[in-house]
């Protein structure tokens, strides 16, 4: 009797998952952690019909349960995913650099009110929920100096990529000697190491930015 009753509960929630009923949706996205997701993810758990995948999508995002990041791509709203993972997946490759990563740092002593991140791909801005979400182009070969770090929310992992201390400092400063950005004389240095800036500061292939750091440090 145990067995049957199980059985026909799951038989039941599959059945209210490809009616897509919200509430069952939103737990089946849950089990499976996927806060982010495109619609065709969304059809890798749910298998109906495009159709009705767009119009439910179409209809949660008006209900307010489902949030729309950008096209093709969306977010559950409880519990929204954080800040930092929206600006991974919004647009890719990238990770998290420049000034948010320095203030997460705490060598930029002030508050940021924009996610900065490095792409290899063209230069973007997203607005997303009134915060916006900035992503400037560097070089292939100094795509690199980013971490996986992780951090436990309500009992979840949550992963994101960011830039180490040096080469989020470098990439901030590459900007800064191209005249793209204005150098902070806040900068909080005591903690960093210069020959890993340097380091870094070489992939870029510029005599303005080494002679930045050498000023800084002077």
């Amino acid at each position: 009797m145990i067995l049957l009753f199980q059985e026909s509960t799951l038989f039941y929630t599959f059945m209210k998952c490809k009616r897509l009923e919200i509430f069952s949706v939103l737990e089946g996205l849950k089990a499976r952690n996927m806060r982010i997701f495109t619609p065709r993810l969304f059809r890798g758990v749910f298998p109906v019909a495009p159709t009705r995948i767009k119009y439910f999508l179409e209809t949660a995002t008006k209900k307010g349960r489902i949030v729309r990041l950008k096209k093709g791509l969306y977010a559950v709203k409880t519990p929204l995913p954080s800040e930092e993972e929206i600006a991974n997946v919004l647009y890719q490759p990238s990770y998290i650099s420049f000034e948010y990563a320095l203030m997460k740092h705490g060598i930029l002593p002030e508050m940021v009110y924009a996610v900065t991140s490095a792409t290899t791909k063209p230069t973007r801005l997203f607005t997303v929920g009134g915060l916006g979400y900035s992503y400037l182009t560097i070089g292939e070969r100094a795509f690199i100096g980013y971490t996986l770090q992780n951090e436990n929310v309500s009992g979840e992992t949550r992963s994101v990529l960011f830039a180490e201390p040096e080469k989020a400092l470098a990439d901030y400063l590459y900007f800064v000697a191209l005249g793209r950005k204005t150098l902070n004389d806040r900068l909080i240095l005591e903690r960093l190491d210069k020959k890993k800036i340097i380091q870094y500061a070489n992939l870029f292939n510029n005599r303005k930015l080494l002679s930045l750091i050498d000023s800084l440090y002077a």
